[in-house]
Parts: C-alpha cells; sequence; structure tokens
C-alpha cells in the first residue's frame, strides 16, 4: 500500500499537525519517495513534512526539511529530458501521487524557510532568503515580508518599495499603510497606490466599502500619528469611529493616541470599553496598565495582570505590565520583566520606554540612554523625547539634553508637552530660568489643560521666590481641574512658606484623592517635622551649568 500523500495537505487542513508530522516521516521513507528514481516526489514529501514542522513550530527542523527539498529539486532538471516524458507516459494512467513532474515551487519554499528565520527571530537569515526569490515572483505575502525585514535591517528604501507594492496589489493591507506612514510617506502618495481598475460591476476595489471616503481617512490618520500630529490623528479617528461604532482596533488605536497627549482620563476610559467588548485584548495592554499605574488604581491593575496572564503569557505586552506593576515593590525585578518583553520581540516600543524609565528610577542614566534611543529608533515619540532629557540631565550634559529637546520641539512645533521639555532644560541651570518661564507660558497658552506646564511654571514662581504668583496660579487651576498633583503642589508652596495649616489641608486632600500618592505622603512626614520646629530639608545652591547656544537661541524664538 502507498502512502497516501494527499492526506498529509488534508491533515494539515484540519490542523491534525501532529498526525500530519507522523505521516510525513512515513512518506519521506517510503521506497516510492527514492532519491535515485524518483526525487520529485522525495522533494514534495519533504516539503509537506516541512509544513508539517512548521505548524508544530518545530521551526530549525522543518529549516532543515525544506532544505533538503530544495537539493532534491535541483536534481530533476539534470535529468534527461527523454526520461522524463517516458515516465510521464507510463504515469499517467497511475495513482495520482505518483508522477515525476515536481510540484514544488522553489520560490515558496524559500518563503517557508525565510519565515521559519523569521519565527526565530534570526531576520539577517530570513532575508538572505527571501533575497533569493526573483522580485517578479513574489506575491503579497512575499512582498509584505520583505518589507519588514528590510525595515529590521534599516534599508528603508527598499521597505518602501515593498510595502507599496502590496498596496498596489491590495488596498487593505493595513501592515503597509502603517509601516509606510511610519517611513515618512504622505497620505496622498499612499492612497495614490491603491488599485483603480473597475471589476465586472464597474466599481473599483472600495466603492463597496468606501461610500465616505473611510480608507483614505484611515490612511491619513495614521500619517497625522506618525508625524507627530498627534491632535489631527485624533480628530480623524474619532470621526471614524462615529460611522464604525465599537470598532475594537480604532477604540485601541485612539486610546493610545489619547495616551501619549496626556489625556489619561479618556484614554483609560477607551481601553476599558475595549476589553468590555473584547475581554480577551492583549494589544496595547501594557499601554493601559502604565495609565493605571499613574493613577495608582493597583487594584484594577492587579487583575489585569492577572487576566493577561491567563489570556497569554507569551506576549511582550504581558510582561510589560507585569514590569508596571513590580515598579512599586522591586524596581530591579520590574527591570527584568521590561528586559523579558524585549527579548521577545525585540521592536515592541513600550519595553524599552519602561526599561529607560527604570534605568533611570535606578541611577543609571547612561544604559537609560540606550534605552530610549532604541525606542526611539523604532518609533520616536514624546516619551522618548522625556527620557532622553531627563537622562542628559541626570548625567549634567546640558546641551545633549537642550539638543533632544529641540528635536521634540521641531518634530511636534504643536505640542506643549515639547514647549514644556524644552523649559525643563532651561529651569535646570539659573540663568535660564527666565527663557524656561516663556516656554512654560507658551506651552499653557498651547494647552490651556496641560497640568505638567502649570506645575512646572509654579515651581518655577516658588524658586524665584514668587510663591503668591505659584499660589494664585495654581488655585486658578483647581477649580478647573481637580487633581491629586496640584494639591501636593500647593502643600508644598504652603509649607516653603510656613502656612503650615493650609499645607496639611491640601496634602489631606491630595491623599483622600490618590490614597497612594507619594510625593503627599512624604510632603506630610516633613511637614511633621516643620511643625515640631525641624527644617526639613535645607536649601542647596545650583550650580551654574550655563548653555550658550546663540543659534540655538534663535531657532528656539522662530519655534515659540
Amino acid at each position: 500500500m502507498e502512502v497516501p500523500k494527499d492526506q498529509i495537505s488534508t491533515l494539515l487542513d484540519l490542523g491534525l499537525y501532529s498526525s500530519a508530522h507522523m505521516l510525513g516521516c512515513f512518506l519521506v521513507s517510503s521506497p516510492a519517495a527514492n532519491v535515485e528514481s524518483s526525487p520529485h516526489l522525495k522533494s514534495e514529501s519533504l516539503v509537506l513534512l516541512g509544513d508539517a514542522l512548521f505548524r508544530e513550530r518545530e521551526y530549525r527542523r522543518a529549516i532543515h526539511t525544506y532544505k533538503q527539498a530544495l537539493q532534491y529539486y535541483k536534481i530533476i532538471p539534470k535529468q534527461n529530458s527523454a526520461t522524463i516524458r517516458s515516465s510521464l507516459q507510463s504515469n499517467r494512467s497511475s495513482s495520482p501521487n505518483s508522477f515525476n513532474v515536481s510540484a514544488v515551487n522553489e520560490n515558496e519554499v524559500k518563503f517557508k524557510i525565510a519565515s521559519c528565520y523569521c519565527a526565530l527571530s534570526d531576520n539577517r537569515a530570513a532575508l538572505v532568503e527571501m533575497e533569493g526569490i526573483p522580485s517578479k515572483a513574489r506575491n503579497l505575502q512575499m512582498n509584505l515580508l520583505m518589507g519588514k525585514l528590510y525595515r529590521f535591517a534599516r534599508h528603508n528604501r527598499a521597505a518602501i518599495a515593498c510595502y507599496k507594492e502590496c498596496l498596489r496589489n491590495c488596498p487593505f493591507v493595513f501592515e503597509a499603510i502603517i509601516a509606510l506612514a511610519e517611513l515618512g510617506a504622505t497620505a496622498k502618495d499612499i492612497i495614490s497606490l491603491f488599485p483603480q481598475t473597475s471589476n465586472r460591476s464597474g466599481k473599483t476595489p472600495f466603492d463597496h466599502f468606501d461610500s465616505n471616503r473611510w480608507l483614505p481617512r484611515y490612511v491619513e490618520a495614521q500619517c497625522c500619528i506618525a508625524s507627530n500630529d498627534y491632535k489631527g490623528g485624533l480628530e480623524l479617528f474619532l470621526d471614524l469611529l462615529q460611522r464604525f461604532p465599537n470598532n475594537i482596533h480604532l477604540l485601541l488605536e485612539i486610546a493610545k493616541v489619547e495616551a501619549i497627549m496626556g489625556k489619561n482620563d479618556e484614554a483609560i476610559m477607551n481601553f476599558e470599553k475595549a476589553r468590555s467588548i473584547d475581554p480577551y485584548l492583549v494589544t496595547y495592554m501594557d499601554e493601559y496598565a502604565m495609565l493605571l499605574k499613574m493613577k495608582s488604581d493597583y487594584s484594577m491593575l492587579n487583575k489585569l495582570v492577572y487576566d493577561l496572564l491567563n489570556i497569554d503569557s507569551t506576549r511582550p505586552e504581558v510582561f510589560v505590565t507585569l514590569s508596571v506593576l513590580w515598579e512599586t515593590k522591586d524596581e530591579r525585578g520590574a527591570l527584568s520583566y521590561a528586559e523579558k518583553s524585549i527579548r521577545i520581540d525585540e521592536r515592541h516600543i513600550t519595553g524599552f520606554i519602561m526599561k529607560g524609565n527604570l534605568l533611570l528610577a535606578l541611577k543609571q542614566p547612561d544604559a537609560a540612554v540606550s534605552a530610549f534611543r532604541n525606542a526611539q529608533e523604532l518609533r520616536p515619540d514624546i516619551r522618548s523625547y522625556q527620557g532622553l532629557v531627563h537622562s542628559h540631565l541626570a548625567l549634567s550634559k546640558i546641551k545633549e539634553a537642550l539638543y533632544a529637546a529641540r528635536e521634540a520641539m521641531k518634530a511636534m512645533p504643536q505640542s506643549a508637552k515639547a514647549l514644556k521639555l524644552v523649559g525643563d532644560v532651561h529651569a535646570s541651570n539659573s540663568g535660564g530660568r527666565e527663557k524656561a518661564k516663556k516656554f512654560y507660558e507658551s506651552a499653557l497658552r498651547l494647552e490651556p489643560g496641560y497640568l505638567g506646564s502649570a506645575l512646572a511654571l509654579a515651581e518655577l514662581h516658588v524658586i524665584e521666590g514668587r510663591n503668591r504668583d505659584a499660589v494664585s496660579l495654581l488655585e486658578r487651576y483647581l477649580k478647573d481641574w481637580a487633581d491629586d498633583s496640584l494639591h501636593v503642589k500647593l502643600a508644598q508652596v504652603f509649607a516653603a512658606t510656613n502656612m503650615l495649616q493650609d499645607a496639611l489641608s491640601h496634602y489631606q486632600a491630595a491623599l483622600r484623592m490618590n490614597p497612594q500618592n507619594e510625593a503627599a505622603k512624604k510632603g506630610l512626614e516633613r511637614l511633621e517635622k516643620q511643625m515640631k520646629g525641624v527644617d526639613p530639608d535645607a536649601p542647596e545652591d545650583d550650580e551654574d551649568n550655563e548653555v550658550d547656544d546663540a543659534d540655538g537661541d534663535q531657532e528656539e524664538t522662530e519655534l515659540l
């Protein structure tokens, strides 16, 4: 009885990979698949066995098997053509599993080998395999993988060409749309790639879906986000959400952008809405975890960790979420979780952001710089710029900090956070405080609700002895924004001016709003010392760290 080759394909289609693997072993060792007489059958059998191994995630065995298949495939053309013709004639009435014309597609086997290397995170070897496939022979899947591999290797021009080819074949390859936006393509360029030929009904491919141009608007939104125009991107996403309510992908994209913009309450609400629709979500849940930590909502954070571990404990988002949870308990333990997320996916941006923040907290700013740069190379956003600036300031590298802050301001001219970042650098030395004040005020004009700028400006007032101005600013904000950080800053100002009872009431108000607020807890401890007549923190003279940069000053004036 011959081993039925077609049954392996059936088993693979049914998801019975272990049975397909075992049957493949019989097929490969069958006398019918003899290398001397039937290299074509041997090659095909090995490809099917490789497919079973790939599905069972035995990637190295699959690679070895696929490469053997290609070796036997190369023998076939060397056979005498007359022998092949006679073999064809003698096999016409034989079993459909016995034929001398190989069904092996060399390019598809190379693609499978490359996919195995990708699964093993060996992107360089994967790229070598893929480059062996002629460009005209590549299908949609091949072009998408080539684009990813070229991007990993920082060959951006080649990556762009591959992603464009994907969209010429199918406009709905969202991965290609997002990648092209991140690589700097304009919305107009991307939309121009979409196929315009009509089908039998006389309609273009998008007419069935796109009566209100939803796909081009999605492209525009992604291009806005990639160019750091978060406000524009958010407006477009929100517009799309009205047309597609409860769209999980849109909800997650909106929540992520809101988190970057500092709209934390809105972001939390949208993450929770997405989870209520699909409680098994993992994508972007590490971003959600960071927001819960900022809100000191540890009960929800614990529940999120528990849920994610039960859903899929192999995803990088799960380990970043664990890192966020452990940050308050054990910073070194948290760092190990962040590093684990990067080992799982070396392009996971939040893993690098989390690692940088932890290294900064552990007073390792040199290593933090490296982590934030890795995040920035993958996709720059305000968090990587903030991390770089704070790391350079911790190293007393004021010029480097100023350069990073100015880069953020150039990349995000409409971002209050970027303006505030430049102000932070100037505020770090006494000679730059007047400049810092201007940047903080510009940030508040641009985004009046950004409390970070209000708190920084209040701190600057305090440093320069303008306590009344600080109190007036903070109380004005407290009328519109009930936030524990405002109460803490007011308490600190009142404590510094010996208005101890007012300080006490604001610390208590902060702790009522957020019982986990560490600054409020420490402030209360200092306040107790003050009430006992003990100076809690003696003033320290700041060392001047002047930066003479006339060109940069002119540049900043123009940007302001």
